[in-house]
């Protein structure tokens, strides 16, 4: 069967996405307006919480997009995207996972929130600043490694491209979303642009694209954050 993946433009889901089409894997793509738990309530017969992801593999049904990506990873690409547990990088390899939705993209769910979400009377300036920094601050960590790398590996773990750069170069999208992108360093600027010439990331842009139109979906960007 077919794997199912329900997503609205541009959100967390975004992450599996891309990861699918690396891969290669044949997969059926559900676009949902955003917030689904608000525009479209049957939803919630299929994911209670009312966000996305949802990724469907038969009796498997998973919500957290960086778990996703090492589920696809582990699964469907064994010492290609994944980095086994025995290979030195395995430890770093976890923790850019983790990272990169716990740090990274949570603060950019609360400048999301409190500059494009919330109507005008509770929208919060600092809030914006404080968490825009935050994310900044965190980003110092990838351009420490790829600064170490220079010269040597394009990217940030293992040697090789892995299910981490996707699901860190997820990041690095909502930041240009948010105009965030002109304070990256020369590193960080220079690996987010190799990411955006993979032909899988245009490949997953354009999808995303094509199919919100053909299921008369808004093709703007989410505002991804959860209340």
């Amino acid at each position: 069967m077919p794997l199912i993946l329900y997503h609205c433009v541009s959100a967390r889901s975004f992450r599996p996405l891309w990861m699918l089409e690396e891969l290669g894997l044949p997969y059926t793509l559900k676009m949902l307006p955003f917030p689904p738990r608000a525009l479209a309530r049957d939803y919630l017969q299929e994911n209670p919480l009312g966000t996305v992801p949802l990724l469907v593999d038969g009796s498997t049904r998973m919500t957290e997009s960086a778990a996703i990506c090492e589920y696809l990873a582990r699964r469907h690409s064994p010492g290609h995207l994944d980095v086994a547990v025995d290979e030195p990088g395995y430890g770093s390899y976890l923790n850019w996972l983790h990272m990169s939705d716990a740090t990274l993209t949570f603060p950019q769910t609360l400048v999301l929130r409190y500059a494009h979400f919330e109507p005008t009377e509770r929208k919060q300036p600092q809030v914006v600043e404080d968490y825009s920094r935050w994310f900044l601050a965190r980003l110092r960590a990838a351009d420490a490694s790829l600064q170490q790398q220079q010269g040597q590996h394009d990217h940030l773990c293992a040697g090789r491209f892995t299910a981490v750069d996707v699901a860190v170069g997820y990041a690095l999208l909502v930041a240009s979303h948010l105009g965030l992108s002109t304070q990256f360093t020369p590193p960080v600027a220079a690996y987010w642009a190799r990411l955006q010439q993979r032909p899988a990331f245009q490949r997953a842009l354009a999808i995303q694209h094509q199919a919100a139109l053909d299921q008369g979906v808004p093709t703007t960007p989410a505002p991804d954050v959860r209340p």
